[in-house]
Formats: C-alpha cells, sequence, structure tokens
C-alpha cells in the first residue's frame, strides 16, 4: 500500500507537549519524564522496554518477519544545572548540564531538587549585581558567565549551614521552569522545546498509525533517550537489525539558516559532518511528493542523538528531522504548523520502505551489488581499472 497522509491529532500533539514540558527532566534525572512516556505509549497499545542507562525502547510491528528495521531517535533530557557549591551569602553556585549561556539563566525560576523527595525548594537565577538601586550603571558592565550568577533560594537563609539545613547539598540538580504557553496564534513559546516538542510529535505520528489502523512498511523502533544534552545520546539501545535510524530534534531558526517554525527541516549535516545521502533524499522526496512543508539546511554547533549512535559504531544510515526553533537553548519558540509538518512526514516516512529494503536486509554485500545507481548516478559499466579520470597510454 502506498503512503498516504494521515489525521493528525493537533490537540493530543499540544496537550502531551505542554504535559512533558512541565516535567523536569534535566540529564542525569530523568525517571519521571521517561514513566510519562511509557505511559503515553501504553495507552496507544505499545509496549516499552527501559535499559539500565534509563534509555525508553518501544516498536511499531511491521509485515516482515526478517530483514533490516528502522529507528526514531528523540531525547527527554534537558539542559538545566546542578549546584556546584554553597556559598557563604545563603545562595548557590552553579554548574550548567548540558552546552548553554548563562546569559539567558538570568532571571529565571528554578527548582532545586535536594535527596529528599518530598521536597522541592524554589528560587531564581540571578547576577552577583542583581540590585540597580546599589550598583547603578555597573549592573550593564558586569560580565557573563556562570561564574556570574547565583540562585537566590526562597527560604529563609543567609549562609551556608542554613542551605545544609534545608537539605541542600553540592550535587543537587536545578531545573529551569520552562513557562510553557500556546499562543492563539499557534506559536508555542518555553524553555525546553528541545527535545519535547519532538518528543510530542513522534508520539503524535505513532497514535496517527495507531489510529488509522495503519502499519508501518517495517518494523520501526522507538528510542527516547536521556543524555542527549550531555553528548551520550543514542549511544546505547539501539535493536542490531536497524538499517535507517531517524533522529527528531530542534532545528536552527537564526539568521543564515533556512529551518523555519512553520515547516519541518532536514538537516542535510552538521558539526559532526554530513548525514547520510541516500536517507537524506528519500526524505525530502517523500516529502514533495505528498506537499510536506520541508526544508533543509546545515548546522555549524550543533550535534544529536545519531552523533553518538555512530560514533558508538551503529551500522546504519542516519538524517535528522527537525521542526524550527527560534532562540534555542534561550527562550525559545517554535509553531504548532511546523510540528504538524514534522508530525506528518514521519507518517509517511513510516509507511515508506527503506531506501535500499534489498540490501539493507544484510549488514553488508558485494560492492557491485550496490544499487546507488538510482540516487547518486556513477558509470553503469563500473569503476575502471586504475585511477579515475587518468587515461592510461595505448
Amino acid at each position: 500500500m502506498s503512503p498516504r497522509p494521515l489525521d493528525i491529532d493537533l490537540d493530543y500533539l499540544r496537550q502531551v507537549l505542554v504535559e512533558l514540558l512541565e516535567i523536569p527532566s534535566p540529564s542525569g534525572r530523568t525517571d519521571h519524564v521517561q514513566q510519562y512516556v511509557g505511559e503515553r505509549l501504553s495507552a496507544l497499545g505499545i509496549g516499552s522496554t527501559l535499559t539500565r542507562r534509563g534509555a525508553l525502547s518501544a516498536c511499531l510491528p511491521g509485515p516482515r518477519s526478517t530483514g533490516a528495521d528502522r529507528a526514531i531517535v528523540v531525547h527527554t533530557d534537558t539542559i538545566g544545572g546542578m549546584v556546584k557549591r554553597l556559598k557563604e551569602n545563603g545562595r548557590l553556585e552553579l554548574k550548567p548540564i548540558g552546552t548553554h549561556s548563562a546569559r539567558f539563566a538570568e532571571g529565571a525560576h528554578v527548582r532545586i531538587f535536594t535527596d529528599d523527595l518530598d521536597r522541592v525548594i524554589t528560587g531564581q537565577v540571578l547576577p552577583l549585581k542583581a540590585s540597580g538601586h546599589r550598583y547603578n550603571e555597573a549592573v550593564d558592565s558586569q560580565g557573563i558567565g556562570w561564574e556570574q550568577v547565583e540562585v537566590r533560594v526562597d527560604e529563609p537563609v543567609d549562609d551556608i549551614a542554613g542551605l545544609r539545613a534545608l537539605g541542600v547539598d553540592a550535587g543537587d540538580f536545578v531545573a529551569f521552569l520552562p513557562n510553557p504557553t500556546v499562543t492563539p496564534t499557534g506559536y508555542v513559546k518555553s524553555r525546553h522545546l528541545d527535545d519535547k516538542a519532538g518528543v510530542a510529535a513522534v508520539l503524535t505520528a505513532f497514535k496517527a498509525m495507531v489510529d488509522a489502523g495503519v502499519r508501518p512498511a517495517v518494523t520501526a523502533h522507538l528510542l527516547v533517550t536521556v543524555t542527549e544534552e550531555i553528548g551520550h545520546g543514542a549511544s546505547h539501545g539501539l535493536d542490531p537489525d536497524v538499517a535507517e535510524i531517524v533522529s527528531v530534534d530542534a532545528a536552527v531558526v537564526a539568521p543564515g539558516q533556512q529551518s523555519r517554525e512553520d515547516a519541518a527541516t532536514l538537516a542535510m549535516g552538521d558539526g559532526v559532518g554530513p548525514f547520510d545521502y541516500h536517507l537524506t533524499r528519500n526524505l525530502a522526496s517523500i516529502a514533495a511528493e505528498h506537499a510536506v512543508h520541508l526544508v533543509r539546511d546545515v548546522f555549524d554547533y550543533y550535534r544529536s542523538d545519531v552523533a553518538a549512535a555512530v560514533e558508538a559504531g551503529a551500522h546504519a544510515r542516519v538524517a535528522l528531522l527537525g521542526f524550527g526553533v527560534d532562540a534555542t537553548h534561550g527562550h525559545e519558540r517554535t509553531h504548532l504548523d511546523g510540528l504538524r509538518q514534522l508530525t506528518q512526514l514521519l507518517c509517511l516516512y513510516l509507511q515508506s520502505d527503506l531506501v535500499f529494503p534489498e540490501w539493507d536486509a544484510e549488514p553488508e554485500g558485494d560492492l557491485a551489488d550496490f544499487p546507488s545507481l538510482a540516487v547518486q548516478p556513477a558509470s553503469e559499466e563500473g569503476p575502471r581499472e586504475g585511477p579515475i579520470g587518468i587515461v592510461e597510454n595505448p
């Protein structure tokens, strides 16, 4: 059966996204959010398992019992912070979790998670010179950096002893509150859209497949990782039969980039290198055939789950689909239209066969049998003897 567009439940996508955003999940403290995703999958009739390191795995079975599979990879962990030091003034020094600037931390409301699970302490990140009436113009000249900010705790404490009495210690996790807002015009503003909007889109795509009674062309695995923001990502948990991996993550909306908030993005390359030639072109072809609004882009300072997968030795083609996010790792914003386009493309991709279904059934094959002529033209006569382009003397 040919792939066809499916009905996308935008109300479900919006609800799941907001609920995901409200669950604090900085890298290293992700049990709660993984439970939530597992419950959402269970409600769709999809079972899941959890690895020792916390990655969640599920799948939609395809009609074939043999051959290669594919995987969709997203991550639930977010940037955040950790208490580095208790300060003599009763405030906290932070160490960032993940790569993000203290510029966007200033003013953020936070939750501090102590070892007492029944107690959560709130606070706010402030620059060291936070009082305009005290420092006047010196407020504007203070530098930017994690050593230039501190957490003001919402408790009557003014020394280290007071912090310890609250149960606060070095190594406690600090989550930045997202403050999600969905505007009447469809914009979604929140911290941590990376990658919770991607998780919501993938769950909505799986729901669309289930609701329509459509089986994927090949078994589709879902891997939800919890350490992408600190570089580990999909370094474990992938099924060995996976031949294609598509990561779903935030796309960079900024000057010099083509990504848009109202479109899906196909990343052609990032800071690690180019994505798979064949898989990226196949995704672009699927989008063009079904009028999905898709733009292509290349990112400079970017890596994703699939980078960790490839570095860990994954024997698969890899690609990245994104949703356009303005001000990534800062005051983020995307649009429901772009998430809808992305979700629809995922549905179409899941209904499509692998790029090379017969070739990819095995991890390797004879060079002469590789069907690259279909998408990357070469001489049909095959390689000549000697270096290509050099004509030997008769």
